[in-house]
């Protein structure tokens, strides 16, 4: 049964308060606890939470104290065991989380788990709208804001790599680790011999240990036919038709085998012929493959999106999302521009490259917010004279001057091109003729530019003007992406893109709870305001 915990806000004749030093209390009102109860503890919204639970039976823990635990577990990177014995035996954290003597509540390690598997199981079966710690980042998002002063209009944009708790398998190991897989789920009296083998010890090491390059291919192709066999039997049991083993095998299978011409025997796919998106580990079928510069991963991708105004005093994460590292960059932001907009009114958003595309600006548009780029993709024409040397009216895109002033007898956009006709003495002894997009015909000369390459070279021109101010700006979110990097995120402890979802969101929110801590604590005013220069106690997270 749901019942919101409002015990923190009454009177306790029981505070360990009474009982320290008081240079101990002072001490403690200046630490990053009271900040945390404050703005944290005391903002969470429970309501929400009430769908985890029943109408009936024994009241809940208060989802309060296990929300703000799981922030401080995220904060001081404990396990579960560390942050129970915290929980226990530090009074900054019992005073974080509205408890003022200790040992006041027992906290037992599976009430934990079963929050955690609450808030799963619930974004699983309620996907359009169960993201509860997203609307709880939100909320707690304004509250530092507003408190802080931090403008959320301009706003800056980037992607980053991570792996769940999956190893790096080559296309050997993963097929050893699903046949496993499902050779465990038939029960030991359908087992074959060939079938019995796979799970004694000598058989992992000649398949994965004694390979030879050589025989690599052949040992594949065992592999594979012993997958088949598996499911074969599988698919005979009741009720294994749905399951995990059989699913997984029957992808695996589909995605890197194919059967040989001369016989029934599978055989490997080349490697060319396997998608990015293909099963890349037996235990986290969400993963994916990409290649992203000079990194290759398989895993997932984090997108984040935070405040960059020079006028704050510190910057807020302002949204996250977790997809396949197969979802672009361009697809990543084209579906988050919307909420990004509704949950912060963000006018601005500065990006790099890798997120130029129609699809972005006509987003954008919809939702009144502006892109500025830093760089763009591809290489500038060469050849050609720079489109930008031609007067083009900005509203209907007609030229109405060429680089050398004349004004054409016709013009007009048709066709996704803007069209103009010069006289042939116009352009005969242009010194620009061989770079001009001019082309000679019988009654005069026509220049044809493609819109897409009007606009690119438009927004090449904006940029190269705003280009110093820009990178400035958006160049700060790699500190954001290399502070979640020390907080875990290369490796996330689960798997599945839900659970990774939700560790992303407590670690985001995490850094901005710092980040404002830090901020009430005079952790960011300009050292010529200040005599002695703070000592950044948020620095023990």
């Amino acid at each position: 049964m749901f019942r919101a915990n409002d015990k923190h806000e009454q009177e306790t004749f029981f505070d360990s308060r009474q009982w320290m030093n008081h240079r101990v209390v002072a001490k403690l009102e200046k630490s990053w606890a009271p900040v945390f109860y404050e703005h944290v503890f005391k903002k969470i919204d429970e309501e929400p939470f009430a769908v985890l639970y029943g109408k009936t039976g024994k009241p809940n823990f208060p989802v309060n104290i296990l929300l703000s635990l799981e922030y401080i577990k995220q904060m001081r990177q404990y396990n579960d065991l560390e942050l129970l014995d915290a929980f226990y035996f530090d009074y900054q954290i019992n005073y974080a989380v509205g408890i003022r003597s200790l040992g006041e509540l027992n906290l037992a390690e599976r009430t934990l788990y079963y929050f955690r598997q609450r808030i799963y199981e619930y974004y699983i079966d309620n996907p359009e709208s169960g993201d509860l710690l997203f609307e709880q980042f939100i909320k707690l998002l304004h509250g530092f804001a507003g408190e802080a002063g931090v403008s959320l209009e301009e706003q800056r944009t980037d992607t980053t790599m991570f792996m769940s708790n999956i190893k790096k398998a080559g296309r050997m190991s993963l097929a050893y680790d699903v046949l496993t897989q499902a050779v465990k789920a038939i029960p030991k009296d359908k087992l074959t011999d060939s079938l019995s083998k796979v799970l004694e010890p000598s058989f992992k090491t000649d398949i994965l240990y004694r390979s030879k390059q050589q025989d690599g291919d052949s040992k594949l192709s065992l592999l594979l036919n012993l997958c088949k066999e598996a499911l074969d039997i599988l698919e005979q049991q009741p009720g294994m038709l749905e399951s995990d083993e059989v699913r997984i095998t029957k992808r695996f299978l589909n995605e890197q085998s194919i059967t040989a011409e001369d016989s029934e025997k599978l055989v490997p796919k080349s490697k060319k012929d396997i998608s990015p998106d293909s099963l890349q580990s037996a235990f986290d079928e969400d993963a994916t493959f990409r290649r992203k510069g000079n990194v290759a991963q398989s895993g997932y991708v984090l997108e984040i999106s935070e405040t960059c105004s020079k006028d704050n005093d510190f910057q807020l994460i302002t949204d996250y999302a977790v997809e396949a590292n197969t979802v672009s960059d361009v697809e990543i932001l084209t579906g988050r521009i919307k909420e990004i907009h509704e949950n912060t009114n963000c006018t601005d958003m500065y990006v790099d490259g890798g997120f130029h595309s129609e699809e972005v600006y006509e987003e954008a548009n919809k939702n009144e917010i502006e892109i500025h780029l830093t760089n763009m993709s591809g290489t500038e024409p060469s050849k050609k004279l720079p489109v930008t040397e031609f007067e083009i009216e900005p509203e209907t895109n007609t030229i109405l001057k060429c680089p050398k002033g004349y004004v054409p007898t016709q013009a007009g956009v048709n066709n996704s091109q803007t069209t103009a006709h010069f006289p042939h003495e116009a352009c005969s002894g242009c010194e620009f003729r061989d770079q001009c997009y001019s082309k000679e015909q019988k009654k005069d000369c026509v220049v044809r530019i493609p819109l897409k390459t009007v606009k690119v070279s438009q927004q090449r021109e904006t940029m190269k003007s705003e280009r110093k101010e820009n990178t400035s700006k958006r160049a700060g979110i790699e500190g954001s992406n290399s502070a979640l990097k020390r907080t875990g995120l290369d490796k996330l402890s689960v798997r599945g893109i839900v659970k990774s979802t939700i560790v992303c969101g407590l670690k985001v929110t995490v850094q901005n709870i710092k980040r404002f801590t830090k901020f009430m604590q005079g952790g960011y005013k300009p050292k010529k305001e200040n005599h002695t220069a703070p000592r950044d106690l948020c620095a023990q997270f």
